[in-house]
């Protein structure tokens, strides 16, 4: 998750960061907080969601040689997808509730993935 963040941030920068300085520069008044908010939850989605149902793979996730499947071993759907990123936030901002959930859990997944319908796999080479 600590990978995964750094790649974030540098997601962030160009999709967030960049965009609003530039916009800074021709106005004075910068968006409404909600409205960035949205903004980076938008493009995390892309993220998260492009990798995900392209590849079952994020960045960080190819690393590690890890892969997100349906419960049954099949390619993510579009659902799944959206319902385990929209899951996935209350589960880290409850303090990481839903992640300690895979100490508790019999297979040892998250929270949000029993929830969705998914499970994170390992990759073999």
């Amino acid at each position: 998750m600590v990978y995964e963040a750094f790649l974030v941030l540098g997601v962030l920068s160009f999709a967030f960061v960049l965009p609003q300085l530039l916009l800074g520069m021709y106005r004075k008044a910068a968006a409404p907080g909600v409205l960035l908010w949205l903004h980076v939850f938008a493009v995390l989605y892309l993220y998260f969601g492009g990798f995900w149902k392209h590849s079952g793979q994020t960045l960080a996730m190819r690393t590690w040689k890890m892969r997100l499947v349906s419960a049954d071993g099949a390619p993510l759907t579009c659902r799944q997808v959206a319902l385990r990123y929209m899951l996935a936030w209350p589960s880290l901002l409850s303090g990481g509730l839903g992640i300690l959930w895979a100490l508790a859990d019999r297979d040892r997944q998250f929270l949000h993935d029993r929830l969705a319908g998914t499970r994170i796999v390992s990759v073999r080479q």
